[in-house]
């Protein structure tokens, strides 16, 4: 895999690459290994949502064509995709937390769903575009609770406002690829489904392992609302090289392009508090306790992935165990908060990942 990504971030060198969401945890770290890699980068979002926030961190308003919008707004991003005349899109814009969406729906749909339809419209309007990726959950499907993974084929069906705003995202993308893609402009777009991730600099809410840091930090119990629910968790690292790879593989051979399943191994199908457990392990001096009778809202409680189809498609598997992706999470956090030069940590931790410079 180690040769693949090499020859993978050479692809992207002088690629003109635009992302949705760049501000944000995912397109934050995305932004910074394009630039790493030689791409040029435009990305279109809001303000970041955080304080503190990766996009401010790594000082990456100095590295990319940075244009703050709405993604609702479909002429203001229309405009920034004509001019920058990108060859890859990567669609990362969304309202992504389950319990926010319970608090705005309407939010969640607009941004969710009318946003992919927007995107998908805009790269319409522009012939130099070959390749896209819209990013959007493994909870897009019917979930059944089974305790194995589902695949690529199985029933879209997300329960609340956020997984079935993502499963009529994956819809949406269905139909523009059927509708226009593939008859009128040759493009090739894939969906990519990721468990989900951690890693250094993701302060949002009602995440488990920012929710470990902040406790950390301030010396607190970690508080976990439902301990026995089973996610597949995956550094951040190992979703974003699946997109890369994805959109490398069908820049020039559309045959590629489709749904795709992103995760770990089997081991990193984990509970809440095994992650927890782990957490406390390499940060120390911490424990968690269950106050899961506040959880008012349904989460599902076994989620995971077959995740066969993208390695016999395009060779990608993940490298990283859970010990691992926790462990360099951890590393990262105590870098920040030590206040080390976290730039250069960043640029290590990526270098070491992906094998490049």
């Amino acid at each position: 895999m180690e040769g693949l990504e090499i020859n993978m971030l050479e692809f992207y060198k002088n690629k003109r690459v635009f992302i949705t969401g760049h501000t944000g945890f995912k397109g934050s770290w995305l932004s910074k290994i394009l630039i790493m890699a030689g791409a040029e980068v435009c990305g279109f979002a809001k303000l970041p949502d955080t304080n503190p926030a990766l996009f401010n961190i790594l000082n990456l308003e100095n590295d990319v064509r940075s244009i703050t919008g709405d993604i609702r707004n479909l002429k203001e991003l229309q405009k920034a995709i004509i001019e920058f005349k990108p060859n890859m899109v990567f669609h990362l814009a969304a309202q992504p937390i389950v319990r926010e969406s319970y608090k705005n729906p309407v939010y969640t749909f607009e941004t969710n769903v009318m946003g992919t339809v927007n995107l998908l419209e805009a790269v319409r309007s522009c012939k130099n575009i070959k390749s896209v990726i819209n990013v959007t959950t493994d909870k897009v499907y019917k979930n059944n609770e089974w305790e194995w993974g589902y695949r690529e084929n199985e029933p879209l069906n997300g329960f609340d406002p956020y997984s079935n705003s993502k499963s009529c995202s994956e819809l949406v993308t269905s139909s523009y690829k059927n509708s226009y893609f593939d008859k009128e402009l040759g493009i090739s777009v894939s969906t990519a489904r990721a468990g989900n991730v951690i890693g250094g600099g993701d302060f949002s809410i009602d995440r488990i392992v920012p929710d470990c840091i902040r406790a950390a930090v301030k010396k607190k119990n970690i508080i976990l609302r439902n301990p026995n629910s089973i996610r597949p968790y995956q550094h951040v690292f190992e979703a974003l090289s699946a997109y890369l790879v994805i959109a490398q593989c069908q820049y020039d051979n559309k045959p590629i392009e489709g749904s795709y399943n992103i995760g770990p191994n089997e081991e990193g199908c984990v509970t809440t508090s095994r992650i927890a457990d782990i957490f406390c392990n390499e940060w120390q001096n911490i424990k968690w306790i269950n106050e899961s009778e506040t959880n008012s809202c349904h989460e599902a409680n076994f989620l995971k992935l077959d995740c066969s189809k993208i390695k016999n498609t395009v060779g990608w598997y993940p490298k990283m165990t859970i010990e691992e992706a926790v462990k360099m999470t951890v590393e990262w956090a105590k870098a920040y908060y030590n206040r080390e030069n976290i730039i250069n940590v960043s640029e290590k931790q990526i270098s070491t990942y992906f094998g490049g410079k």
